[in-house]
């Protein structure tokens, strides 16, 4: 195979250490990790794995994890991911503009027609993942929010659960993206709402929606902010809209134990989740569209088994899990991702890997063209096959990954 340029990941990090004027073993010693294994990460002689390394690597450089993602310049994304980035603008604009009681002087539409494009933005959010018709739905629509909130009492209600599933748009949307800071802000408006909503469940909701905006720059803070929330909501839980939060809430917290390497802390938080599961009538929960439920708690195990490095294991596992129950084709294909990347990680099951990973592409391509780590187990994949292993399907994933083979 012709020569492959290095993994993403490898240059940003070479670029970033060179800025910084620090040596390679600095960098590996305030990492934790190997002189010699941060030289083969910068080189592209091995791909970056987990979120683990990944953080360790931002604190010892002193930059947002997102910086290891490439600029939309920078790549040969696909269209539709260089739309999505183009949106950034405007949802980083709407962020800015927007402050819960002041009127936006804009003009608002009649009610249905705002509740028919709340229900399409949460169809794009959490069904295929379409980050480009997101940040195009979006600005616009918070804007009208916000009105709906100054100008009528009679739909607050309605108005701030309204936000919060823009602002969730916006948390998710940023977040793959790069939006540097902007997860972080948008998380933080959702709970604004959610507080003057004096709900339970909605507290809940927001909490782990921080935790996922926000846990790649503090893994302590995420499991301590989980923790203390779920605690908040023992005394609700005979509503089955706050077992769900709550559930969600303690699969935050065994993420967040996942990355910092305690497996025992995250096991306890899985168990709880999957106990919690249990008290459900159904299997897939719809609150907030977390989908919890015994088939998330899952997918949450896969993905928290590639943390660990569990490899093929993660795969064998993942033939129990129902997906298909959960709604969003998004969540399908984080699911798939990760059973894909774990199949790679076994030489003899590889190509089993790359058709799983297609199938990830075809539930919710935008979604798997923005994920760091599927781009760099393509990349490896690619990079070390003989020049017909993989054949047109490699080679045409990794395009469309933006991983041009020259």
């Amino acid at each position: 195979m012709t020569e492959i340029p290095p993994n993403d990941v490898g240059r940003r990090l070479r670029e970033i250490r060179v800025w910084r004027g620090q040596s390679l073993d600095v960098v590996a010693g305030l990492a934790g990790i190997s002189f010699g294994y941060l030289g083969k990460l910068e080189r592209g002689e091995k791909p970056l794995e987990n979120r683990r390394t990944l953080e360790a690597l931002a604190r010892a450089l002193r930059v947002a994890p997102s910086e290891f993602s490439p600029a939309p310049w920078q790549s040969a994304a696909p269209a539709s991911t260089e739309s999505a980035h183009g949106g950034l603008v405007a949802v980083e604009s709407a962020l800015d503009a927007y402050e819960l009681g002041d009127d936006p002087g804009i003009e608002v539409r009649e009610w249905p027609l705002v509740a028919a494009d709340l229900k399409r933005l949460g169809e794009l959010a959490q069904g295929t993942g379409d980050y480009a018709g997101q940040a195009a739905l979006m600005p616009g629509l918070l804007g009208e929010l916000h009105a709906v909130y100054a100008r009528d009492p009679r739909q607050r209600r309605e108005a701030l659960l309204g936000m919060i599933t823009c602002y969730s748009s916006a948390v998710w949307t940023t977040k793959r993206l790069g939006g540097r800071g902007l997860p972080l802000l948008a998380a933080r408006a959702a709970q604004q709402c959610a507080e003057m909503l004096e709900s339970p469940e909605w507290r809940g909701f927001t909490a782990w929606l921080r935790g996922d905006a926000t846990g790649g720059l503090s893994r302590p803070d995420q499991y301590r902010r989980a923790v203390r929330t779920a605690d908040e909501l023992v005394s609700y839980l005979d509503d089955p809209q706050v077992v769900q939060a709550y559930g969600m809430l303690h699969l935050s917290a065994a993420l967040a134990c996942a990355v910092q390497g305690d497996r025992t802390t995250t096991d306890t938080h899985l168990d709880e989740a999957a106990a919690i599961a249990n008290r459900l009538d159904v299997e897939v929960g719809t609150f907030g569209r977390m989908w919890f439920g015994a088939t998330n708690v899952g997918v949450w195990r896969a993905s928290i088994g590639n943390e660990f490095g569990d490899g093929v294991k993660v795969a064998e596992h993942g033939r129990k899990v129902h997906v298909e129950a959960l709604p969003s084709k998004s969540r399908q294909a984080e699911f798939y991702m990760e059973m894909g990347r774990a199949l790679l990680t076994d030489s003899s099951r590889r190509d089993e890997g790359v058709q799983v990973l297609m199938h990830a592409e075809t539930l919710a391509p935008q979604r798997v063209h923005a994920d760091v780590f599927t781009r760099e187990a393509v990349a490896d994949h690619l990079r070390t096959a003989r020049r017909d292993a993989g054949g047109r399907n490699l080679r045409g994933l990794a395009w469309r990954l933006g991983i041009a083979p020259n």
